[in-house]
């Protein structure tokens, strides 16, 4: 299956999301790419959650939310826990992007409390992994993925997306080479059959990192390349419809 999910990240007002949910919805229906296999969701700020779900649940458009919290409730102010993603409509949480490792201190070892919880409460995680380019230049890619994703040894088997992000490639107009992300991705599935045996090869990897409709086709070339978790070109509905159609 092939999955492209849009991370608008701290975008967008309400009347801009409605805006973009009318477009995005003109443009692609059950009976295109998205009946073609193509899994279609879209990670809102938690404000606009609610609005996102009631008008694209209903299409076939999943719902993601950008963090999810690994406790159901409590005194952690600012913090939105995995039952209140379900009440407000989500179906999967986006976890472990490399912007919540870097600005906000994510640890592996909370990351692995988070997947589990978002089983708990029947999300489909999402898990973010990636280098920084200190890390690849030293020729730490595959050190770096492998400590990312030993957090599954201690989750177990479950529904899981992994999009693979290289942290110097997003949000800045640059892209892993070909070589760069096939070697990531073969890696990658590599590392998922290890921890979760018979099961690995039902995760598909996705690769983030300025993605755009003129870099996707080469991109979902790639072997291991399932699709795309996308930033920036997804802020334009009429750019991430594209994507979506050439995913299918």
């Amino acid at each position: 299956m092939r999955c492209v999910v849009a991370n608008w990240k701290m975008n967008l007002t309400a009347a801009e999301a409605a805006a973009f949910c009318e477009t995005l919805l003109e443009r692609i229906t059950p009976q295109s790419s998205m009946g073609q296999g193509v899994e279609v969701g879209i990670a809102p700020p938690f404000t606009m959650l609610g609005l996102v779900s009631s008008l694209v649940r209903t299409r076939g458009i999943e719902v993601f939310g950008q963090n999810g919290h690994a406790e159901p409730k409590g005194a952690f102010t600012g913090e939105v826990s995995m039952p209140q993603l379900r009440d407000a409509g989500c179906s999967g949480v986006l976890l472990g992007h490399s912007e919540r490792r870097q600005f906000f201190g994510e640890t592996d070892a909370a990351l692995a409390k988070k997947v589990k919880a978002a089983w708990q409460w029947d999300l489909l995680p999402v898990l973010c992994i990636g280098e920084t380019l200190e890390q690849r230049d030293a020729g730490r890619t595959l050190e770096v993925l492998g400590q990312q994703l030993s957090i599954l040894a201690e989750t177990g088997p479950g529904p899981l997306r992994v999009a693979y992000e290289p942290v110097w490639a997003i949000g800045t107009g640059r892209r892993a080479e070909a070589g760069q992300v096939e070697e990531a991705h073969a890696f990658i599935r590599a590392e998922l059959q290890r921890h979760l045996a018979g099961t690995a090869y039902e995760v598909p990897i996705l690769y983030g990192g300025s993605v755009t409709p003129d870099n996707f086709p080469e991109l979902l070339a790639i072997p291991e390349v399932s699709g795309g978790l996308v930033g920036g070109a997804s802020l334009d509905p009429v750019k991430f419809a594209d994507l979506v159609a050439q995913a299918g």
